[in-house]
């Protein structure tokens, strides 16, 4: 049985990870800081190591110096990807970034582990891709789905996968493109290698080009080193692009040449560099009507569209929705220490009849809500609190259990009866003329992506850049 040794200073995530990867079959320990890991164990002795990135004392890479025989996976948020990527190159197998799927989880855990018995095996060829670990390399493994149109996208992905094709996958905010990305890469004879994934619309404008390419020193104000970038990390792996139709124009011809030449020149350099990196791309937006407004190239779009996987939003999936409900409340039952919940009868009918704007993310969403405020076992409707359609607006389905003269005085009156989404349109029309997204989203309380989500799903456009 493997052993796995979990370093996160935040007990609520140290106790989920370590409850994760025992109901996995892991034999689980942990500890609080770097400090307290030599101190309470042997870290070199374990077979894989995950840690936060930052730890009061000491950060997270250290323990790739301070255990050199075990591989390292480094825990860390989003806006922390660069010191992600930092980390690998002082030597960590792998990164995931908080918040991270269960199933994306176990995935790298089963990848790394995979990597590190074939080298074990044979340490002087090293690892061969066509030795990696079979529990991991199908997408039935990562991704939940019994309907037709699931295993129609599991078929395609098993077929494509062991290709060096160019893959773009197209679905709804929420639907799970990042999982299949990573089913495409654990499936590929890169597998072995890193994965890189990048939301572009998460990166502001005016640093996409440095964070994808790199930049030399005093290349513009602020550069002060040289910085190697995401694609050239990717190197010998898989680059994951997520919602790539937010790339402004300079970031999508400098990608065409990696597609073409798979050559990369950093900002301020008059030098290129060869890369080997397998691109997958994703959307929500449809990029061939963007071509037809000049917002994305076409030469591009080409270039990517080689192969297409659609992963299905989950109205269209019907039979997938009370499985994943149950996947997602055995999850959340056992992070908070709530194993015997069940839905009720009426809980199963209202979550089959809802129509799931926000997909498979929404579905987990409401089903965490729904463990949190559950005070016996029984998961009700209104313990779900889900959305009633009716005509082009949504009511909380309080309302609907209410009484009727609740539905029909559903509209504002003033500021003050403004909804959620009410008041987010009216803040960030009123202020992203003199506010940055940044900015906007610490005054919502919200991450960039967050914002840059609800912005999709209101029909909210970001204000462009003014050019120089």
């Amino acid at each position: 049985m493997p052993r796995i040794l979990i370093v996160e200073d935040e007990e609520i995530i140290r106790s989920a990870v370590r409850k994760l990867l025992q109901h996995a079959g892991y034999d689980v320990a942990d500890a609080g800081s770097v400090e307290e890991a030599e101190q309470q164990h042997e870290p070199d002795e374990f077979d894989l190591i995950i840690s936060d990135l930052r730890l009061p004392g000491a950060p997270g890479t250290e323990l790739i110096n301070r255990a050199p025989n075990t591989p390292v996976l480094i825990m860390t948020s989003y806006a922390s990807l660069r010191s992600a990527v930092d980390s690998m190159k002082m030597g960590a197998v792998e990164y995931i970034a908080k918040p991270f799927d269960h199933d994306e989880m176990l995935a790298a855990v089963e990848n790394i582990l995979a990597r590190k018995q074939q080298t074990d095996v044979d340490p002087e060829t090293g690892p061969t891709p066509a030795t990696a670990d079979k529990a991991s390399s199908d997408p039935a493994s990562i991704m939940f789905g019994q309907c037709d149109a699931m295993q129609k996208v599991f078929t395609l992905i098993r077929k494509v996968a062991p290709t060096e094709t160019t893959v773009l996958i197209q679905g709804e905010s929420g639907t799970g493109k990042e999982l299949a990305a990573r089913a495409l890469h654990l499936m590929s004879p890169r597998a072995l290698k890193p994965l890189i994934s990048v939301n572009c619309a998460a990166i502001p404008e005016s640093l996409i080009e440095s964070e994808l390419f790199g930049h030399e020193k005093g290349s513009f104000t602020g550069a002060v080193s040289a910085r190697t970038g995401l694609i050239e990390a990717a190197d010998g792996g898989s680059l994951f692009l997520d919602e790539i139709g937010e790339l402004p124009p300079e970031a999508q011809a400098r990608l065409l040449r990696v597609l073409q030449e798979g050559e990369i020149r950093k900002v301020g350099s008059t030098q290129s560099r060869q890369v080997n990196v397998r691109m997958i791309a994703a959307t929500h937006r449809n990029l061939k009507a963007m071509t037809r407004t000049g917002e994305f190239r076409e030469d591009l779009y080409y270039r990517l569209n080689v192969m297409q996987v659609r992963i299905p939003p989950l109205r269209e999936r019907h039979g997938d929705i009370l499985g994943l409900a149950q996947r997602f409340l055995t999850r959340q039952g056992e992070k908070m220490s709530k194993p015997h919940l069940n839905l009720s009868p009426e809980a199963m009918r209202a979550l089959e009849r809802h129509r799931w704007p926000g997909n498979v993310r929404e579905l987990e969403n409401a089903i965490e809500r729904a463990t949190i405020l559950c005070d016996t076992d029984l998961i009700t409707p209104s313990l779900l609190d889900l959305e009633y359609e009716g005509g082009d607006e949504y009511i909380p389905q309080t309302l609907v259990e209410g009484n009727n003269e609740q539905v029909r005085a559903r509209e504002p009156e003033s500021s003050n009866d403004l909804s959620l989404e009410d008041y987010f349109q009216h803040f960030v029309l009123e202020n992203q003329d003199k506010m940055s997204e940044t900015e906007l989203a610490q005054k919502l309380g919200i991450s960039r992506k967050s914002l840059w989500e609800r912005r999709q799903r209101l029909g909210i456009p970001r204000k462009k850049a003014s050019g120089n």
